[in-house]
């Protein structure tokens, strides 16, 4: 089973109010740094086999104060790419608010596309996509960390929870939360989401407390005993 830690990028001056997108030169703010730190500090006792980013600076100062302490290099992959958001980048969100395709970002993303800009189905595919190579490159018993963007993790957990796109909304990814995902041969598992607290993971186990897990991928009747 491939361990996967999403990780979104760390407050910057325009986190909330803009939607920044993939504007240039967007970088942590100091509140931002300490989040990234932090973030490295909650997850100081997993192993990781490969740190991966968005090429957004946001996401790769995110992504280097993890990497400092453990002689990693992060590894840039377009594909967790902020969605581009087209003529919409850079506006404030309240005056997008207003716009007619608000209502399908928010109801229908499935079928939204935003002007002069990418699909959010597509965003979500070259994401579900690059997860899966990252998975099969890495393989089983690799952990690793993917830092991206708040709408690229939403539409990578609805993948993992079968939920179809047009119910993404529903999932939140707040900056420098993590969101842990366990893929199993016939299934995913959801670890941890939006989460601000220190990571440990539960220990592969096919046999534990008497329950069984005969295909590596059974979930617990029951709920299961949980970590200790």
């Amino acid at each position: 089973m491939t361990t996967l830690l999403l990780a979104r990028h760390g407050l910057t001056d325009l986190t909330g109010p803009v939607l920044a997108g993939r504007t240039p030169g967007v970088h942590l703010s100091q509140a931002g740094l300490a989040q990234a730190a932090a973030l490295a500090e909650r997850i100081a006792a997993v192993r990781l086999d490969a740190i991966v980013s968005s090429p957004l600076e946001r996401c790769q100062e995110t992504a280097q104060a993890v990497a400092a302490g453990r002689g990693m290099t992060v590894t840039t992959d377009e594909r967790f790419l902020e969605c581009d958001y087209g003529s919409w980048t850079g506006r404030e969100l309240k005056e997008l608010a207003k716009e007619p395709l608000w209502g399908k970002v928010q109801a229908h993303p499935s079928a939204a596309t935003f002007p002069e800009g990418e699909s959010m189905a597509a965003m979500q595919h070259r994401a579900v996509a690059a997860v899966r190579e990252w998975n099969s490159r890495l393989g089983e018993k690799s952990v690793y960390l993917a830092c991206s963007h708040g709408d690229v993790i939403k539409a990578i957990v609805a993948d993992a929870l079968g939920l179809h796109l047009d119910h993404f909304q529903r999932i939140t990814a707040d900056p420098a939360a993590l969101t842990v995902i366990r893929y199993a041969p016939l299934r995913p598992f959801i670890l941890r989401l939006n989460d601000m607290g220190e990571l440990a993971l539960p220990e592969d186990s096919e046999e534990k407390d008497g329950g069984e897990n005969t295909t590596g991928s059974d979930a617990a009747v029951g709920g299961g005993p949980g970590t200790t």
